[in-house]
């Protein structure tokens, strides 16, 4: 209570409060104090940015679309495997590729039988799980018209009768279906990855390749297994439809861990496919 003490009682006492009282509280009041608080002030505002930056990133990722995600999942799925097509199958590939253009592939009766034999596999084992349905939406996929089993029945009957030989599935068909049927037990969203893949494939790039080997070891006959009953870009649609209808329900994750599946899905038929060139 020194310092409010009248000047007329005591001037030495005065000095005496100026330097223990006033001087001393002074230094500590802004130095220590305000310090600490400039620091607290500019702690709670980095903190504030990082909490707006945190919720902008998060706003951005959910509102984030992906490529062809405005036409429906299907189109997401094209998108991701027309990116592991080569330059040179498709102008949106970006795979360099690994093996000798088309055009200079030699095939032989003998290749072509195996790729045909192996195919059968993975469509029988397809069309089998699609049946058995051990998750309800694969039974949306029963009785689309893309179905290949039967058709390569004949096309395998047909070569027997003009003296070939018909072989057992090999390692990339047997591989394959092998992978397939334990996928679609555990993973509906993989398996159905594999299954637009596998149909929507060969309905495209499939018959090119077709035609391609008929003109050079089949005298240009073309095999049931590139005919369909009824108008295929209409049976496509149907199923793209279906394919978008089941996918309305899955979540973002679920979709993106679909579209992962892609490179595998080319990875195996790609193998069964270069048994043409064997």
């Amino acid at each position: 209570m020194a310092s409010i003490t009248p000047l007329s009682q005591s001037q030495p006492l005065l000095e005496k409060t100026q330097f223990t009282v006033l001087n001393k509280p002074q230094n500590q009041f802004c130095s220590i104090p305000f310090s600490r608080f400039t620091q607290s002030s500019n702690l709670s505002l980095k903190k504030s940015r990082m909490v707006v930056v945190s919720a902008t990133t998060a706003a951005e990722k959910s509102n984030k679309r992906y490529p062809g995600e405005a036409k429906g999942f299907v189109e997401e799925m094209r998108f991701v495997a027309m990116k592991l097509h080569t330059k040179d199958q498709a102008k949106e590939g970006e795979k360099e590729p690994v093996d000798q253009p088309l055009a200079k592939w030699e095939p032989s009766v003998e290749g072509y039988l195996k790729f045909l034999v192996d195919s059968k596999l993975v469509y029988d084992t397809l069309e089998r799980i699609v049946e058995k349905a051990p998750f309800p939406e694969y039974a949306e996929f029963r009785n689309t018209g893309l179905e290949r089993s039967e058709v390569l029945a004949k096309d395998l009957e047909w070569f027997r009768q003009q003296g070939h030989a018909i072989p057992e599935p090999s390692t990339p068909g047997v591989t394959y279906a092998r992978y397939l049927e334990e996928l679609s037990e555990k993973d509906p969203h993989a398996f159905i990855c594999h299954f637009y893949n596998t149909y929507f494939a060969h309905s495209a790039g499939g018959r090119m390749i077709g035609r391609k080997v008929a003109e050079k070891v089949l005298d240009k006959k073309e095999l049931e297994f590139y005919k369909w009953d009824g108008d295929l870009s209409q049976l496509l649609q149907n199923v793209r439809d279906k394919l978008n209808k089941v996918a309305e329900n899955w979540t973002r994750e679920e979709k993106n861990h679909c579209l992962e599946e892609t490179e595998k899905s080319f990875k195996f038929s790609g193998a069964i496919l270069r048994l043409i060139f064997s």
